[in-house]
């Protein structure tokens, strides 16, 4: 899904506030990593994510590998702490 600029800067003042739902160790990306955010992809729509300390180009690898795997959108990524949203069919949060 292809997020404008307003919209991933709603994203983003959204994600500001939530707290880590999936952590990425030191193993990568695992199948169990990426069922757990599945999971919370589907019950939140928007999920932050603790990855490991890595290069900066090795974490955005990381975060899009995610994305690609569970067919959602990168919002952001700060530090160890990347976004990642996909819409549900409850529709929970409203794009503008």
């Amino acid at each position: 899904m292809k997020l404008s600029g307003k919209q991933l800067n709603h994203l983003r003042s959204l994600a500001h506030h939530l707290k880590p739902v999936v952590t990425v160790g030191a193993a990568g990306v695992t199948p169990a990593v990426a069922s757990e955010l599945e999971s919370a992809l589907t019950s939140h729509e928007l999920v932050k994510i603790r990855l490991p300390a890595l290069g900066k180009s090795e974490k955005r690898e990381l975060l899009e590998r995610l994305c690609t795997i569970t067919g959602s959108s990168s919002v952001q990524l700060i530090g160890r702490m990347g976004v990642a949203f996909r819409t549900s069919p409850a529709q929970l949060i409203r794009l503008p």
